[in-house]
């Protein structure tokens, strides 16, 4: 069954709390993001154990399983937007449809032992690579397909947000 399609602009996160799951990124500190991305990744590990994993708690809402899978492809996505804004000069970041990606990658059909495994792999990957990042490359930009810009920092604390929140959406299941 498809799940409509999330066309929210989050960028809002970066100046205000988010009401749904607390998360508060304007007060992220920069040096704090790689401890949150593997904090985050190893509470993914116990949900994708579930025997609920796969199972959608409604008809409008992704499984445990589909948030995971989804979050594992947030920390490549968002490691790749790091290195190109870290290597070009304000680079235009790839469109990417995560909806399309939800229904292409078979999300719901994915194995969760599979994927605990390489959302960890992810995470600390882009962990690493926000830990590498040097106090004078943080003001570097990026920007999106529909012209949001981003420094270092704020991608940073934007894209911590996502994993978090869906965390938060799997509390519940």
């Amino acid at each position: 069954m498809a799940i409509e399609a999330d066309t929210k602009d989050w960028t809002w996160v970066l100046d205000t709390p988010c009401p749904e799951c607390g998360f508060a990124a304007a007060e992220v500190d920069f040096d704090d993001i790689p401890g949150l991305v593997r904090a985050n990744a190893a509470a993914w590990v116990p949900v994708l154990h579930r025997t609920d994993a796969a199972e959608r708690p409604n008809d409008h809402t992704w499984s445990a399983l589909e948030y995971a899978a989804h979050v594992r492809d947030v920390f490549r996505i968002f490691e790749a937007r790091l290195r190109l804004i870290l290597t070009e000069d304000d680079p235009a970041f790839p469109n990417w449809d995560q909806d399309a990606t939800a229904i292409a990658a078979r999300y719901n059909q994915q194995d969760p032992a599979a994927v605990a495994g390489e959302l960890t792999e992810a995470a600390g990957s882009v962990a690493d690579a926000f830990s590498a990042v040097g106090v004078a490359d943080r003001g570097r930009t990026g920007r999106r397909g529909d012209g949001a810009v981003f420094s270092v920092t704020t991608l940073g604390r934007y894209f911590v947000h996502d994993p978090v929140h869906h965390l938060h959406d799997v509390a519940g299941d």
